[in-house]
């Protein structure tokens, strides 16, 4: 068989565009760990958004945009590990044995994959920074928050979990996720991150039809744990909601936990999986300030603005009791109607608090006027993106029209599956047809870092609206 050539960047470098490094001959009987990927969806706010502010539920799911990761180790030799994110124009290197090993392996401080972490140590977080700050150094503030924001999730995840006698790797990452519009992108990757390592340390099975309920559930855990850690890493305070949707897939119910008390977030294993177009704005916008618009607003007119943040609570309770009942049909024309109905009233409540925009409003006069489905504004609003739950009446020539005339007024379209797969595993990363196919296509390093768009990415790694079926070999 022929050998695989990888790419391993040089120890040290530091650079913005995919240069290939000195090539590593490994052979097919090498006994090192295969390439392998990672995968994880993004996710919209179905229900509920700022009532969940106040205590009151909202609902979450995820979405079949998603981020992938491609692990490939190096020979022994290349003692470094590597971020490479051509979507943000990331790429690092760090010599493995210069990492602050002796300050993250101290026995007070010692993590194990199976420990709970619900806050960081801020002597870790400072013993990264040396290693944080020499990243990305000719880019603009902006894009150096990003980069580092990541590198650090990375880190603070390898550093917890893995030890000074790591093999060199190259972590590579491509997202179909649009960053900062709300969806998701950050926890995304901290899953991806977080089920490779996890991996990498064996503390993971393979995932199969007949794995134990209880089994799988733990392995969730573990995963969606890690990668909150992650999260923190990134915001700071995150919910956590993100991270659980990424990981376990199609849908969560979130409350916030009163007086400091933990959320409580109940899993929608039964939520249907139904088309959805999700429409980025592309106008900017600020969570926080949209935060105290609402706030502002219950304040100076509490009377009015309590009974509408009930009433998106009882939407959201609405759709729970359809989407759990018994019996309840996804491809019943009547049921998907109810869910429309609900998305439509809750966007004009949350229209009535003022967190909507005039490009927010636009996207839905366009959609009404085409008749294919119901519209929403999805997380804080003031801008970001819409959703828009399609009805069995959108045929593919009225699709089109709405995709032009989206486009012509500056609209980001993108088709998409509400309440899919949660992280998934291609172990190794080779794609087999399921027609006999023994040898299969093995994702070349290089392939992926260039493959593109979405389209590109999905056609590679043989999952999503990009690939022409799912490959088998991915196991969610």
């Amino acid at each position: 068989m022929d050998s695989l050539k990888i790419n391993a960047p040089e120890e040290g470098t530091n650079s913005h565009q995919a240069a290939p490094g000195p090539a590593v001959e490994r052979e097919s009987f090498s006994p090192m760990m295969p390439p392998f990927m990672t995968s994880a969806p993004g996710k919209v706010i179905v229900y509920g958004e700022h009532a969940v502010v106040y205590g009151k539920a909202a609902m979450a799911a995820a979405i079949s945009l998603r981020s992938y990761l491609l692990v490939t180790t190096l020979s022994k030799s290349y003692r470094t590990i590597t971020l490479r994110f051509p979507d943000i124009r990331l790429e690092h290197s760090w010599k493995i044995d210069d990492l602050p090993w002796s300050t993250f392996s101290q026995p007070s401080k010692k993590k194990h994959y199976y420990d709970l972490v619900d806050k960081l140590d801020p002597e870790l977080v400072e013993a990264m920074q040396p290693h944080l700050s020499a990243i990305s150094p000719m880019t603009s503030p902006e894009d150096r928050k990003v980069h580092q924001s990541a590198a650090s999730a990375f880190l603070y995840l390898f550093l917890s979990l893995g030890s000074r006698s790591f093999s060199g790797c190259v972590y590579t990452l491509r997202s179909t996720i649009p960053i900062g519009a709300g969806l998701g992108s950050s926890a995304s990757i901290c899953v991806c991150l977080s089920s490779a390592i996890l991996l990498q340390l064996r503390a993971l099975s393979d995932p199969h039809p007949d794995q134990p309920q209880e089994e799988r559930e733990l392995q969730i855990e573990r995963i969606n744990r890690w990668a909150f850690v992650g999260e923190m890493c990134i915001h700071g305070n995150p919910s956590g909601v993100d991270n659980t949707v990424a990981t376990g897939g199609k849908a969560v119910v979130f409350k916030r936990g009163a007086h400091g008390r933990p959320p409580t977030v109940t899993p929608l294993r039964s939520f249907p999986e139904l088309p959805l177009l999700l429409v980025n704005t592309r106008q900017s916008r600020s969570t926080s300030a949209e935060v105290a618009k609402v706030a502002n607003l219950k304040k100076a007119y509490p009377a009015v603005t309590e009974p509408i943040l009930e009433a998106i609570s009882k939407i959201t309770e609405s759709a729970h009791e359809l989407i759990t009942a018994l019996g309840f049909d996804a491809k019943d024309n009547g049921s998907v109607q109810t869910l429309g109905d609900l998305m439509r009233i809750n966007h004009g409540l949350l229209a009535a608090l003022g967190v909507s925009h005039p490009k927010l409003e636009r996207i839905r006069d366009i959609v009404d006027s085409v008749g294919v489905g119901w519209t929403k504004l999805t997380g804080a609003g003031g801008g970001g993106s819409a959703i828009v739950l399609l009805s069995s009446k959108a045929s593919p020539p009225t699709l089109k029209s709405l995709e032009e005339q989206l486009a012509n007024e500056g609209f980001e379209k993108y088709e998409t599956t509400l309440g899919g797969d949660g992280v998934g595993v291609l172990w190794p990363a080779v794609l087999r047809s399921g027609s006999g196919d023994e040898a299969g296509q093995e994702i070349n390093q290089e392939e992926f870092l260039h493959a593109n768009e979405r389209e590109g990415v999905e056609k590679l790694v043989g999952v999503g609206v990009g690939a022409s079926k799912k490959r088998d070999g991915w196991k969610f």
